[in-house]
């Protein structure tokens, strides 16, 4: 079916005169919604309605920020009662102790925390962080891991891959050599080259950075021991391992994907989900690591850090996520991975579905191209995957009611208001639209 965007098309040509390509962040724009962006008009619970009034059961989430849906009661009027309050004190507040206690109870290796506002602003002060208390400079990164914009990690995350390997590529023009030249890339899933790098450079890694999934091409696992390996080679070469959990953190488990995986951080960080939709970040990790912040030793400012009136909201989500409903939330991403399969196994489409819990993606592989059983890594992501077919799927399911990222390098998320329900409409959705692609 069709539906009508005629006032979608009306805004962007109005916004193309007035913002940079007519959206606030690239991923929103032209470079994946074709021929304009829908502009959305309000959320409730699983559902996000358009400005021509056309409804679409949310999968992108506001990529994985709201881990309880849109205007979720509970939430909602913790943030009106604490509005009487004042938006912003910019001082020490109970409600910041009692957020910090819930954290350091949910997380594993959490024992002091500090919050911020975004993840990419959480994940520069870690790296300064790790530098400041190892006294090392360089660090290590994975191809195809994001950790937000800053410079010295704007490296091989989105860029399309050297072949063969050649080092770092940069994310952005702007970036200077100085801000790249300590940031080591090497594979991620592969551990010979995360070794020889190590010993390349001996006693100058201060961490080794990391996704525990690599979310930022779509949902790739670790490999089985991988995460545990880099625990041994950080221990091995007195570096730290710092996990980023900005997109895992608070979905793969209470205790984000570190519980999951059972691996021993030295420092966390989270964005998103922390949030429910806010602007709240965290970096979280062992006491004598942490307190490199103390008295400002690594500098660490911020006037909206632990702004008292979105913690209460913190408070209050954190607050929902019991094991039965984390529990409830894989079942889910289980049976939506499932359902798909199945449809995309019917249509004989050459199509890939990956998942870790309620996260997940589907990989299109070209027609007739040789034919793979998994995307393991950035340059499986860049060798195998067709984006362009995916992105006319996405379309074809904004026709169906559902809404996610064009992107196959983002993917779809699911929250504790979806149903059993929604996830079956999802599968009968993605069965019209590959009929059609």
């Amino acid at each position: 079916m069709s539906r009508s965007t005629r006032r979608s098309a009306a805004l962007f040509e109005r916004a193309l005169d007035v913002l940079v390509d007519g959206v606030a962040s690239p991923s929103r724009g032209a470079v994946n919604y074709r021929p304009y962006p829908l502009f959305m008009e309000r959320g409730e619970g699983a559902t996000i309605v358009d400005v021509d009034g056309n409804r679409y059961l949310d999968l992108m989430l506001a990529y994985g920020s709201l881990i309880h849906g849109h205007a979720h009661p509970r939430l909602v009027e913790a943030l009106r009662a604490g509005a009487g309050d004042g938006a912003l004190l910019a001082t020490a507040t109970e409600v910041e102790v009692e957020v910090a206690e819930q954290l350091v109870e949910m997380i594993p290796c959490a024992e002091r925390v500090r919050f911020a506002n975004t993840g990419t602003e959480a994940c520069m002060a870690v790296l300064r962080l790790v530098r400041g208390f190892t006294g090392r400079q360089k660090i290590v990164k994975f191809e195809g891991h994001y950790h937000g914009w800053s410079d010295a990690l704007s490296v091989s995350s989105n860029m399309p891959p050297v072949e063969p390997f050649d080092g770092p590529v940069p994310d952005s023009a702007g970036l200077t050599r100085g801000a790249l030249e300590d940031t080591i890339v090497v594979p991620w899933n592969d551990l010979a080259p995360l070794e020889a790098a190590l010993e390349a450079h001996s006693g100058q890694v201060a961490a080794i950075v990391t996704e525990a999934v690599m979310a930022n091409m779509g949902v790739i696992p670790p490999e089985p021991g991988y995460l545990e390996a880099l625990r041994e080679l950080a221990d091995e070469h007195d570096a730290l391992l710092y996990v980023d959990e900005t997109v895992t953190g608070f979905r793969l488990a209470r205790g984000g994907a570190c519980e999951r995986y059972g691996i021993r951080a030295d420092v966390v960080s989270f964005g998103k989900a922390l949030g429910a939709g806010f602007p709240v970040a965290a970096i979280a990790g062992r006491a004598d690591v942490m307190d490199a912040f103390a008295g400002g030793r690594v500098l660490h400012y911020g006037t909206q850090n632990a702004n008292p009136l979105l913690l209460r909201v913190v408070r209050e989500s954190l607050g929902l996520l019991t094991e039965e409903t984390v529990q409830r939330l894989d079942a889910l991403g289980e049976r939506l991975a499932a359902g798909l399969r199945e449809t995309i196994a019917d249509a004989r489409a050459p199509a890939l579905v990956q998942n870790v819990g309620p996260m997940l993606q589907i990989y299109f592989l070209p027609s007739g191209h040789e034919q793979v059983d998994a995307i393991r890594s950035y340059r499986d992501f860049g060798a195998h995957v067709d984006r362009e077919r995916f992105n006319r799927f996405a379309h074809a399911l904004f026709d169906e009611g559902v809404y996610l990222s064009p992107s196959p390098a983002l993917h779809s998320v699911l929250a504790t208001v979806h149903t059993e329900d929604d996830v079956d409409r999802v599968v009968a959705a993605a069965r019209a639209a590959l009929e059609r692609v």
